[in-house]
Parts: C-alpha cells; sequence; structure tokens
C-alpha cells in the first residue's frame, strides 16, 4: 500500500502565507513525480506545482513567483510554500505523486486525500 498524507492548510487572509506538506509511505521502490494540483469550487482539478525526479520544477502561471516548491527526496515529502495568497488561490489541495512500487513496477498515479485552503478576509 502506498499512502499520501497531507497536512498545512487552513484559514488565512489575503497577503497571507500558508506551507502544505505531503509525506509518501508505503512500498515505494522510486518516485518519479511528486507535486500539487488544486481544484477550486465549481472549477476543473488544475496543476500547482510539479517536480520530476531530474529536479525539474513546473509551475502554473497563476502561482508563479508566489509558491515555491520544494522536496526532500530522503523523506519521500514535499512542501508547498504558498506566499502572498489570494481569494482565487481557495481550492482544495491534491498532493500527487507518480511512483514505482518497485524495480518491475510501472509507474502509477497516486493521491491524497486533499487539504483545504481557504482565502478570506
Amino acid at each position: 500500500q502506498v499512502q499520501l498524507v497531507e497536512s498545512g492548510g487552513g484559514l488565512v487572509q489575503p497577503g497571507g502565507s500558508l506551507r502544505l506538506s505531503c509525506a509518501a509511505s508505503g512500498s515505494i521502490f522510486s518516485i518519479n513525480v511528486m507535486g500539487w494540483y488544486r481544484q477550486g469550487p465549481g472549477k476543473q482539478r488544475e496543476l500547482v506545482a510539479t517536480q520530476t525526479s531530474g529536479r525539474s520544477i513546473n509551475y502554473a502561471d497563476s502561482v508563479k513567483g508566489r509558491f515555491t516548491l520544494s522536496r526532500d527526496n530522503g523523506k519521500n515529502t514535499v512542501y508547498l510554500q504558498m506566499n502572498d495568497l489570494k481569494p482565487e488561490d481557495t481550492a482544495v489541495y491534491y498532493c500527487n505523486a507518480v511512483l514505482q512500487r518497485s524495480i518491475l513496477a510501472r509507474p502509477n498515479d497516486y493521491w491524497g486525500q486533499g487539504t483545504q485552503v481557504t482565502v478570506s478576509s
């Protein structure tokens, strides 16, 4: 079994900051891609930021310069530092990992349960 456990969501005022964490646990051989997606009210799920095993990071245009993704490979953990938050950042944030459970296994997608981020005054 593989689990992605998220933490760090909450309510924050516009201009504030939050830090999300996601730890992957279980039978994991390698993590190819790890990052964050979000789904706002009435919207489709969208990419926020992801990092490949080669350390290349991809950010959504809407969060560039405000959000920073970092990864601790030794702990199979990814963090999302969110600064200068705006009301339009309000969403459920989901951790995602594309990983292999063994050297012979195909990479598969895994998702966390989601953590709510609300930006409001």
